[in-house]
């Protein structure tokens, strides 16, 4: 038995039916992080010991005959923005390299409790600014499929270890679509919920009203049943909420109702990825479900454009607290206490990071603040009644993920107009606070992965999982 491409239900049986141990199974992924990660590069940091020492401990509850969670056991991947106590957590930053986590963040609490095996911190564009996982400070995540290809950002180093089978899923996070374009490019499930739905407490912030945690798995039944575990009302986390569960929803695909943006259809989109996302769609209709075109006016014209104010804006305030002072790097031989601030920040941020700074601050500044941010604002307002008017009429939304399949290492790196664009089906989702979900729908003629995009309403995450079953049955 192959255990390095287990799914977590696969995994969960085999350890209560005790074909292998936890430790063995554990111990698999290890070597091949160890054979494999210098070539794909998904790991910044690998935890052994705690990984061993969690494994151990599952397998004396599973030897004392006691029933154990269904994510007891698993090996899984954790982006290094997210706060694992006494382990190392960069942010794929300079400024942050020998940083140690002092406390858990509430989702690893939550993973521990289930007797989760944590394998390491996950490589990432640098505090997950970016949409390829070039920007890192530590070198590039190659993407399985294809090494000479990036996996996509900012959570690829998670999506590179799924899809390379060095973990049985991993944890990213998605500020505007970091989760699910590396899950398409990648050929995995990439779940964003809810904004509010999963507690942020112990993420390294970026843009506080974006970022959300989630799931990145190899089936969208293993994405459930984690974001299960990791959903919740979080006291530390004033934004996140107890969501109310849809009481007997069971997915009837001849009542469902899909809608398709025409607007997601665009020029410039590549052929084959309009062919397989259109053809998935028609898998869909043929099954049952009734498509209905629906317009987002304001998503695809104006959508990017605004995030791309909004963020940084929240980055430029976010990132000012890492001054060479509080927290990491600090740069020697400074003059005084501004010199000792400039050249912290020069030497420990990357150009990306510095770029967005810059954008945020020159936004927020006296003078252009209502020009822009307030403008930017006005438009999240207009993306939210786009949805919330589309909702009216269908159940659902389904679209592209991305807008090409992955693209070549360094192809769009000299170009960040060109690089933000690859984001311009995902961050919409992120301004309007909603949940969506990423799972493969076929692949191009040179083998690369292509994501279909399904978005509900907020905490209807019920839903777009159900449908995301049902497509991956078909």
């Amino acid at each position: 038995m192959n255990l390095d491409n287990l799914t977590i239900v696969q995994a969960h049986e085999g350890l209560a039916k005790k074909k292998f141990s936890a430790l063995e199974l554990t111990k698999c992924f290890l070597d091949k992080i160890d054979k494999l990660n210098k070539k794909v590069f998904a790991f910044l940091t690998i935890t052994e010991d705690l990984a061993l020492f969690q494994a151990k401990k599952v397998d004396d509850l599973i030897s004392q005959g006691r029933e154990v969670p269904i994510l007891a056991g698993i090996p899984l991947a954790v982006k290094d923005v997210i706060f694992i106590e006494g382990v190392k957590c960069t942010a794929g930053s300079k400024i942050l390299e020998n940083y140690i986590a002092p406390y858990d963040a509430t989702v690893i609490q939550k993973l521990k409790s289930q007797g989760a095996v944590f394998l390491g911190k996950t490589n990432l564009d640098e505090f997950a600014m970016g949409a390829s996982t070039e920007n890192s400070a530590f070198g590039p995540t190659r993407n399985p499929r294809d090494l000479s290809r990036v996996p996509g950002g900012s959570s690829g180093g998670s999506a590179a270890a799924v899809a390379a089978d060095l973990s049985i899923y991993a944890l990213g996070s998605d500020t505007g679509g970091s989760i699910r374009q590396p899950a398409s490019f990648c050929g995995i499930v990439g779940l964003k919920p809810t904004y509010g739905a999963v507690s942020r407490y112990g993420l390294i912030a970026m843009a506080s009203s974006l970022d959300q945690i989630g799931p990145m798995t190899k089936t969208v039944g293993d994405a459930r049943m984690v974001f299960e575990a990791i959903a919740g009302k979080d006291e530390k986390d004033s934004t996140s909420v107890e969501a109310a569960k849809i009481e007997n929803w069971k997915l009837k695909i001849g009542n469902l109702r899909i809608g398709v943006p025409k607007e997601y259809f665009i020029g410039g989109m590549d052929g084959e990825v309009k062919i397989l996302v259109k053809n998935a769609i028609k898998k869909l209709e043929g099954a049952g479900a009734e498509i209905q075109e629906v317009n987002l006016p304001h998503n695809t014209d104006y959508a990017l454009a605004a995030y791309y104010i909004i963020m940084p804006s929240e980055v430029s305030a976010n990132l000012a607290r890492y001054d060479g002072i509080k927290y990491g790097y600090s740069a020697k031989g400074a003059k005084d206490l501004m010199d000792l601030y400039l050249k912290s920040r020069k030497d420990g941020f990357g150009k990306e990071v510095r770029r967005r700074i810059i954008m945020g601050a020159y936004a927020l500044s006296a003078g252009y603040y209502e020009a822009y941010y307030l403008q930017a604002q006005k438009i999240r307002t207009k993306i939210i009644e786009d949805f919330t008017k589309a909702f009216n009429s269908v159940d659902v939304i389904v679209a592209p993920t991305a807008p090409t399949a992955a693209f070549r290492l360094g192809e769009k790196s000299k170009d960040p107009l060109s690089m933000y664009l690859a984001d311009i089906f995902v961050t919409a989702v992120n301004l309007a606070g909603l949940p969506a979900i990423s799972l493969p729908c076929g692949k191009t003629a040179h083998g690369l992965p292509v994501g279909l995009q399904i978005i509900g309403k907020q905490f209807e995450e019920n839903k777009i999982l159900e449908l995301g079953e049902f497509f991956e049955k078909l």
